[in-house]
């Protein structure tokens, strides 16, 4: 089966977030499966950086305000085709975002463009790439199943899957956009991409496409009410029977604390001894004392620093978390207001707190091998990789009920440590005291040894590689394309 994959991001070609991640990870997870899932992406500089025997395929001299080459090529085992349109993409720094953290101006056109791209070669104008389904992702590619369904009268029509991998971001646009997208009239309707007035490029997904994933069952149950809808919520509902929610897995060979040469040193679940070695080099890394006598866990948070995160219930109590007998470690940039908050805290806290501004891949790493627990408080979260990352390091996630934090990680409750399941901490109230309050379990549960270390080693044992997530993908790619096509 031939896949198109579409996406502003991947890893390890360019990564602002988990989007990148799970772009990467399913071609290899796929392939094992009789999947063949080739990926276009925009042609940034880092992205054309690293494609390997890059050959064009297409040429189109106005492509959305100027020249673009399509070229196809690889980046290790990856199978890429890449819009090559400097006027669009040749830009430093942020894929979406300019030096002063605004949105480029011109985004709506720059990822129509890319959209268009993917419906083009859907539609088999690209020699050798011609696939029988287009995946895309949020609302960056979400306008294919538009061009498809409102310029594609006599051409082949691919089925088509759009994720929705955090549904806050919308690509809502002014209507003074509308005439450079190349659309008909009547596509600006409510019945296509008309949106309060606006262009929603995520809408148009959401009613075009044929199928419409999530990354985890529960955020797929949570959009569809009016309180996690995100004003989405009625049209959700209305696909209903088009709607699902598939967990996201992480890269197990690029998460693997047995080889991991990010780490100061590996251990794996039947020798946690190296652990020991990664808790110094982080203490060492933040400036922070080594861990003395009666110290309670060192938590970290790796992490947007946003209100959806929850950022702002920790600054908001980060004093109470110190006097718990906590430490916590910080990694992680956002919004300017909680990145001072918690270096104030820091400042109040010095041999206890630190926080480290910006993303840094390899200390990521460390963190998790290093540290006892990673704290995720999102108000919502379509999925989260951190908690995965810290269950498959033994670094206990504490983490709110929402999402995909629901479903991947199981409350250290009586009945679940009884039965040895147990592998983090959920907290269900969202707000300060919640956190606080599982900051609390944590560090009670930290100070039984041996109930802590059976924690971590049920963690480890998770299952939170691809392989029964693709497994479910390759399926609802097949239930798709065996239907009947009609142009």
């Amino acid at each position: 089966m031939q896949v198109l994959g579409v996406a502003s991001e991947m890893y390890p070609l360019l990564k602002t977030g988990g989007l990148a991640d799970v772009v990467g990870a399913l071609p290899g997870a796929l392939a094992g499966l009789g999947v063949r899932l080739q990926t276009l992406l925009p042609g940034h500089p880092a992205v054309l950086a690293a494609l390997q025997d890059a050959h064009e395929v297409a040429h189109w001299p106005a492509w959305f305000g100027g020249p673009a080459r399509l070229r196809a090529g690889r980046c290790g085992a990856l199978d890429l085709l890449v819009l090559d349109a400097p006027h669009l993409y040749d830009r430093p720094g942020n894929p979406y975002l300019d030096g002063h953290g605004r949105d480029w101006p011109d985004n709506a056109e720059r990822y129509a463009a890319l959209a268009f791209a993917a419906a083009r070669i859907a539609w088999g104008e690209v020699p050798h790439c011609v696939p029988d389904l287009v995946h895309a992702h949020d609302w960056q590619a979400a306008l294919v199943p538009a061009y498809l369904h409102y310029l594609g009268a006599g051409k082949r029509r691919p089925a088509t899957v759009l994720t929705l991998h955090n549904l806050a971001f919308q690509g809502l646009f002014k209507a003074d956009i509308w005439s450079r997208l190349g659309l008909p009239a009547e596509a600006f309707a409510m019945q296509g991409l008309e949106y309060h007035g606006d262009v929603g490029y995520l809408k148009a997904g959401i009613h075009f496409a044929d199928a419409i994933t999530t990354v985890s069952p529960t955020y797929a149950r949570e959009i569809r009410t009016l309180a996690g809808g995100m004003g989405m919520d009625d049209m959700l509902r209305w696909r209903d029977a088009a709607v699902s929610g598939i967990v996201n897995g992480i890269d197990t060979e690029v998460w693997n604390p047995a080889t991991d040469a990010l780490l100061a040193q590996p251990f794996s679940e039947v020798d946690l001894a190296g652990r020991v070695a990664n808790k110094r080099a982080v203490e060492a890394r933040f400036g922070l004392p080594a861990e003395a006598p009666g110290d309670g866990p060192l938590i970290c948070m790796v992490s947007r620093l946003t209100a959806q995160k929850g950022i702002d219930l920790v600054a908001a109590t980060l004093d109470a978390i110190v006097a718990t007998g906590a430490r916590l470690v910080v990694l992680g940039a956002g919004d300017r207001a909680l990145q001072d908050a918690l270096r104030a805290g820091a400042q109040r806290h010095p041999e206890r707190v630190a926080v480290q501004i910006g993303y840094d891949e390899g200390l990521s790493h460390l963190l998790q091998g290093g540290c006892d627990a990673i704290l995720v408080p999102s108000r919502f979260e379509p999925c989260g990789l951190t908690q995965l990352y810290g269950l498959r390091y033994g670094c206990v996630p504490v983490v709110a009920r929402v999402g995909g934090l629901a479903d991947t990680v199981i409350d250290a409750n009586d009945a679940a440590m009884k039965a040895g399941v147990a592998t983090g901490v959920q907290f269900a109230e969202v707000s300060a005291e919640g956190v606080l309050d599982a900051v609390r379990r944590t560090v009670a549960l930290y100070r039984r040894p041996a109930v802590w270390q059976r924690l971590q080693a049920a963690g480890m044992r998770a299952e939170v590689g691809w392989q029964a997530s693709a497994a479910e993908y390759a399926a609802l790619y097949r239930r798709l394309c065996h239907r009947e096509e009609t142009p």
